[in-house]
């Protein structure tokens, strides 16, 4: 299962997941969004994925979610938590936005997780994998905050699990050429940052994420858990 599938890093990695001849379930709030995902997984030969159009902030969302991708799919490996969206906000600004990214960036996946954890644990298997965000931003933004939260109930949900088979992973991208990052850098604004800040000389793209997601998902991972793995052309500075 894929969330946030509709577009940009989330419709990547379902693409790449589609080529190693997973049956992807996507869901994300944009019905064409997916049915143009889901036919150019098709053209590329590979197996159709089960679409199901659901705002993961809509009452009871991550249940209806869960049990429509148990009913589809008999049974799921692998689950990756990806919808979510950057939420900068004033230092004192109104609640609104902090209660809406709060919930999108972290507690709705996690009430998506726990819907599905019962299933991993009496299959003794599954692998999760959530995707943070940087945390090096100079600015309020819920959204990272919220992926911070993310990272730590990941690590200690890695260790809750392992005995029964379970690997828990984030994924923490840079500066990814996204809709989301692009209005930040207009112009040459996104070389002169590159060129300056990240020692590759550029944004990635969600190809690359896709790569790294496919990866760590897959059995050539089985012994990394409890991780934060970042793609960020070496942007991070911090020592580990």
């Amino acid at each position: 299962m894929v969330t946030g599938a509709s577009k940009g890093i989330g419709s990547a990695i379902a693409k790449e997941l589609a080529k190693e001849g997973v049956r992807v379930f996507v869901t994300a709030r944009n019905q064409q969004s997916l049915d143009s995902l889901s036919n150019e997984i098709v053209t590329e030969g590979n197996l159709a994925p089960i679409v199901f159009t659901q705002d993961l902030l809509a009452p009871n969302a991550p249940h209806i979610i869960a049990t429509a991708a148990l009913a589809a799919l008999g049974h799921i490996d692998i689950l990756i938590n990806n919808a979510g969206q950057s939420q900068p906000v004033d230092v004192a600004g109104p609640e609104e936005p902090w209660t809406k990214s709060m919930a999108l960036d972290f507690e709705r996946p996690r009430l998506l997780t726990q819907a599905l954890l019962p299933h991993f644990i009496a299959r003794k298997q599954g692998t999760i994998l959530n995707l943070t965000s940087t945390y090096e931003l100079r600015s309020l933004n819920v959204s990272a905050i919220a992926k911070a939260a993310m990272a730590m109930w990941s690590k200690q949900l890695a260790g809750e699990l392992g005995k029964y088979g379970i690997r828990v992973n984030c994924l923490q991208p840079g500066l990814i050429d996204t809709e989301n990052i692009r209005p930040y850098f207009p112009g040459d604004e996104r070389r002169k940052y590159a060129e300056s800040e990240i020692p590759l000389q550029d944004f990635g793209e969600v190809q690359d994420m896709a790569n790294m997601a496919v990866f760590l998902v897959s059995p050539r991972a089985k012994y990394i858990t409890g991780t934060v793995s970042v793609v960020d052309g070496g942007g991070s500075r911090s020592a580990f």
